[in-house]
This record gives structure tokens, sequence and C-alpha cells, in this order.
């Protein structure tokens, strides 16, 4: 998948933490991209919810701790970056064997959007995801 200029992008969880919480380096191209407004990160309430769920395991609480991060803060810098899609998108037809990364696919699928995720479960439907349309990578590789 080629990505045009403010293609959009839809990130799960785990990354959305290495970008937010970890700043974790590798994800150093994909922070600028998202900054310059090249591609549009979505995200809809459902997916807001998980992050704040996800903020509060002891382990990510600790870690923000360590570097001085509010959970407000983490989830105002959420809200900065992404552009949250109104609604709950159409059920796509590759059903995922963890439930709680289907809503990951269903935006993807719904925006023909590039999907950022390191879960097994959702990178083992890479050739499925394909034939919608959508991109999965486990690393940004723009």
């Amino acid at each position: 998948m080629t990505l045009t200029e403010s293609g959009p992008v839809v990130i799960d969880t785990n990354i959305a933490l290495d970008l937010l919480v970890f700043e974790d380096p590798a994800w150093g191209p994909l922070t600028a991209r998202l900054a310059a407004g090249e591609l549009r990160w979505l995200a809809t309430a459902a997916m807001r919810t998980e992050l704040e769920r996800v903020l509060g395991y002891p382990l990510i609480a600790r870690r923000m701790a360590q570097r001085g991060l509010e959970v407000l803060a983490v989830l105002s810098d959420f809200d900065a970056r992404v552009r949250m899609v109104q609604g709950v998108p159409p059920r796509a037809p590759c059903v995922c064997s963890d439930p709680d990364d289907q809503v990951f696919i269903d935006l993807a699928v719904a925006h023909g959007a590039l999907l950022l995720s390191k879960d097994r479960a959702v990178l083992s439907m890479k050739k499925r995801l394909a034939l919608r349309g959508v991109a999965v990578q486990a690393v940004f590789a723009p």
C-alpha cells in the first residue's frame, strides 16, 4: 500500500503506547508523518476508552510515573493527534480471533486505512485484510 498525502492510518493500543507513553524512537518516522499531516490517525471512542483502561495497568502506570506522565495528559495528547470517527464503523467481513482487536479492523476496512498493529491475531489476518484494501504492518514502513 502506498500512503497518499493525508492517508488514513489506524493504530492499535500497543503502538499508541509506544507513541504516547514510551516515545519509542523506532516510531519516529510515523510521528513525523502524523505531525506533518501526511497521515491521519483515525480513532473511535472505543479505542480511546481502551487506551484509558490500559493506562491504568500497573506496568504502564509505573512507566508513566517514571516519565512524569499523567493519564489525563496522555489522553489529551491522544485527542490532539487523532481524528475521531463518530459512531461505530460497520463490522468488517474479516473477523479477528481476538474480539478486542475487531474495532481496529472494522475502522481500517471502513476507511481503507493502513493498520499498524503488533498483535499476532491481527497480523495473522494480513492476507485477508489486503483483499479488503487494508495493509497491516507491525512496523512503520513508509
